[in-house]
């Protein structure tokens, strides 16, 4: 994967109680009395989750109907050699009953601290485990150690956690994540197959081949409309057409903001970065509706015009060192192990850009090494081709990363591929359509062993368990340029 506009599930922290932090982690029981502590099924939550070996409390936030923790957990930084150093792991807990089952999510970023609830917990009515990424500060090691920052690590994180965690959850557990979050279970069940009953990854990129990326070309050309693609083709050209007015407007914004170039290496490479995101990003979080919001006229239109319309859609302040440093991780991830697309751009003369897509290695600092393993995404996707077990990929028809999506071989079993008509990055089960969206419920009831008689004998009758929460549920976005 590579830069392009992402935008970051994220919610407003509403209220905390941050001094419950100090009380509740001032005192660790011993061994036995904690492994005695962490199975007693009678004793209050927020004890068991502290009892085990190497948990704390960062804080719990009150929610009706649920108890909500923010949890350090202490994880080594080489799970090959777990003497080698450690690190604590931000990980939040949404409790709802030890009797329901647990859904493992991340998004592979950091970690939202405000309760919140993925739509397979919403599905399962169960409780949710959310993990940060490694890396991704504060779950980094200091110093780092950048060659333990690769998805077997990262799995093996999830794999502690979730063996830490089961002898308090001891139903029956579902993996999820969206995008970068999708890939991540991915990996995780590739990993560990044992470890969970069944995966629901979301928008979920497949990079098999790193420099055979004709897939995305040829999806361009095709998405959406004619008059939407040429509206959105001619503000991305118009935009290197005006450089030098635009440019300068951006120096004056990085000015006032205090935006520096260091890690991209000039202002001229970030403009054109932000600009060559600009179609990608539209119809990664935009729908085709959205079109009316694009100049209609690229040429005639005001440069304010110009750069608001790609600043609303790509961000100008992303590749700024500011904007691109908290995506270190994700970027080296990208040039070491996951991949990058590459797209070519046949409506814009070959005079208006000087650098084309740029790799990854350009937006992470040059004292990180990388090396790219060509290997790794091939493992992945012959191993899923071959051996994916209750396992769902959900796509949105109109979102680039499907382009290249994870598909399905004989040696699949209980598993499947859907696609939401007209959804972007967004897409998800209730999006599906009527057929497919009632068995991908029935599935994801079943895996998670909440499946009634009715619905095991017609998945027509699979309906989410749990009511909507306007404030759990509701999916505020913020534009970040990232998977």
């Amino acid at each position: 994967m590579r830069k392009t506009l992402r935008w970051l599930l994220s919610l407003v922290v509403l209220i905390g109680t941050v001094s419950t932090a100090g009380a509740a982690t001032a005192a660790q029981p011993d061994a036995a009395t904690a492994t005695n502590l962490v199975t007693d099924g009678s004793a209050d939550i927020k004890d068991r989750l502290l009892a085990i070996p190497g948990m704390s409390l960062i804080e719990e936030k009150p929610y009706t109907g649920y108890r909500f923790f923010v949890l350090n957990y202490t994880q080594p930084v080489d799970h090959r050699h777990p003497s080698k150093g450690t690190f604590k792991q931000r990980i939040t807990v949404l409790h709802k009953d030890i009797a329901r089952p647990t859904v493992f999510y991340t998004g592979g970023y950091s970690v939202s601290t405000t309760p919140s609830r993925r739509e397979p917990t919403q599905i399962v009515d169960g409780n949710q485990v959310s993990m940060e990424y490694r890396y991704f500060t504060p779950s980094r090691p200091e110093p780092a150690d950048w060659s333990k920052l690769d998805i077997w690590q990262a799995a093996s994180d999830q794999h502690r956690i979730f063996k830490a965690l089961k002898p308090i959850y001891d139903k029956k557990w579902v993996s999820t994540g969206g995008s970068k979050g999708g890939m991540t279970a991915t990996y995780f069940e590739r990993f560990y197959p044992r470890d969970m009953d069944g995966v629901v990854a979301y928008v979920a990129p497949n990079d098999v081949v790193n420099k055979e990326d004709s897939a995305y070309d040829r999806f361009f050309a095709k998405v959406g409309t004619k008059e939407c693609r040429t509206r959105l083709n001619a503000v991305q050209r118009e935009a290197l057409v005006r450089r030098t007015a635009l440019e300068k407007k951006y120096k004056d914004v990085a000015a006032a903001e205090g935006y520096t170039f260091n890690t991209i290496g000039s202002l001229d490479r970030a403009y054109e970065a932000v600009v060559l995101d600009y179609v990608w990003g539209f119809w990664q979080y935009s729908l085709l509706a959205d079109c009316d919001t694009i100049p209609a006229d690229a040429k005639n239109a005001t440069d304010d015009e110009i750069w608001t319309s790609i600043d609303t859609i790509s961000g100008f302040s992303f590749y700024t060192d500011q904007g691109l440093s908290p995506y270190t991780p994700y970027y080296y991830q990208a040039g070491t192990q996951l991949g990058a697309p590459t797209i070519v751009f046949p409506h814009i003369e070959k005079k208006y850009i000087r650098y084309g897509y740029q790799p990854p290695r350009n937006f992470v600092p040059r004292d990180i090494k990388m090396k790219f393993q060509p290997g790794v995404m091939r493992d992945v996707d012959s191993w899923v081709k071959h051996n994916a077990n209750r396992m769902l990929f959900v796509y949105g028809q109109n979102d680039p990363w499907g382009a290249e999506p994870f598909r399905l071989g004989k040696g699949a079993r209980d598993s499947y591929v859907f696609t939401a008509p007209g959804l972007n990055h967004g897409a998800n089960v209730a999006g599906l359509v009527a057929d497919e969206k009632a068995l991908a419920t029935a599935r994801i009831l079943e895996w998670a062993g909440v499946a009634t008689a009715a619905v095991q004998a017609d998945p027509e009758k699979a309906k989410p368990l749990a009511k909507w929460d306007s404030k759990l549920d509701k999916r505020t976005v913020e534009r970040q340029l990232r998977p």
